[in-house]
């Protein structure tokens, strides 16, 4: 079980998904005081919930201040403590001399419980939200998420440009490549392996593929758009040193061209991008970790939650169905 009070990623990725904070909020059925149009807690409140002292608290926010703020957690002062005591002075025991009061929302409310070690309250909370989560996203995906790429929009698209770029790459490997059928695995390990230093092997290992899974058919469009920039690329490149030596590359010719293809500054923008969100994505979503690219992994945003699970996400047979005169006359075209 993931250890939420080690991991800000972890805690982000939870607190960044609305969907499951909607489930949570239901399941804990704890409201406070609806303010600014949300509910907010004390400090008491929250001391009462976790059954530990104020102290506690105070000290929790003393050395995650700049997560707790994030996540929504205030200190009011002035005209809005005022609003808030002429709402809520009765119910929270507050003198008039408060000159400031520490509120927290839902969202640096559950934020505090997967940080509290002390509280066997927090613990229990931890385990159920974690439950929760993997329900949420189950049940947004239907059931599974081995394709949870195939929901967004950008996904399709990519991967028919991807399509087409990928025969300009095989047809300048055996035009202008000196080898034997190898060549057309060999260099898309490596084309794999500059991108997201895996190979395909490594990869369906990872995301728990079967042998005859397309591993291209799970990955996200972000990194089918930073393939086809290599494959497009490479094709160029190779076509251009072949003509220039008037014959058919060798493999260490061509390994020279891959090398300085990927070291390109110009590239650089496109592969780390690629790689932060496999990284987090596939950590969060289909719990496959990148170990290779573990120093990429970041909290996946709220865009994301709502491009995967939300309402920008969308069935891919739909995309198929309204793609399919487009698929039927790059077909014809063959």
């Amino acid at each position: 079980m993931k250890d939420l009070t080690n991991s800000n990623i972890e805690r982000q990725n939870i607190l960044n998904n609305k969907y499951a904070l909607r489930r949570l909020q239901e399941y804990i059925g704890f409201t406070g005081m609806l303010f600014e149009e949300e509910y907010k807690f004390t400090k008491e409140m929250l001391a009462e919930f976790f059954n530990i002292d104020i102290s506690t608290i105070n000290r929790y926010l003393a050395s995650h201040e700049t997560e707790l703020k994030h996540n929504g957690y205030i200190l009011t002062k002035g005209k809005q403590l005022k609003e808030f005591k002429l709402q809520f002075g009765h119910l929270i025991n507050k003198t008039t001399k408060t000159t400031s009061l520490g509120l927290f929302n839902f969202r640096s409310f559950l934020n505090l419980a997967m940080l509290l070690k002390e509280s066997e309250n927090a613990q229990l909370l931890r385990s159920k939200m974690l439950d929760i989560v993997l329900d949420t996203i189950n049940e947004q995906t239907g059931g599974g998420t081995k394709f949870i790429n195939r929901r967004d929009a950008n996904y399709l698209p990519a991967a028919m440009q991807e399509s087409n770029y990928r025969k300009d790459f095989t047809s300048a490997l055996s035009r202008y490549v000196n080898m034997g059928n190898y060549k057309y695995s060999l260099y898309t390990d490596k084309i794999y392996q500059s991108i997201f230093r895996e190979n395909a092997k490594e990869y369906k290992q990872i995301l728990k593929l079967s042998e005859k899974d397309n591993a291209r058919d799970t990955m996200y469009a972000e990194v089918l758009n930073s393939i086809a920039s290599f494959e497009t690329g490479l094709a160029f490149e190779i076509e251009k040193r072949s003509e220039e030596l008037k014959r058919m590359l060798n493999p260490n010719e061509v390994d020279e061209i891959f090398r300085e293809f990927s070291e390109h500054p110009q590239q650089r923008p496109f592969i780390e991008d690629a790689r932060i969100k496999m990284a987090s994505r596939d950590l969060h979503f289909r719990d496959a970790l990148h170990l290779k690219l573990e120093e990429y992994i970041q909290s996946v945003s709220p865009q994301d939650f709502e491009r995967f699970l939300g309402e920008q996400s969308v069935n891919f047979d739909k995309q198929l169905e309204e793609a399919k005169d487009i698929l039927k006359r790059l077909k014809q075209s063959e």
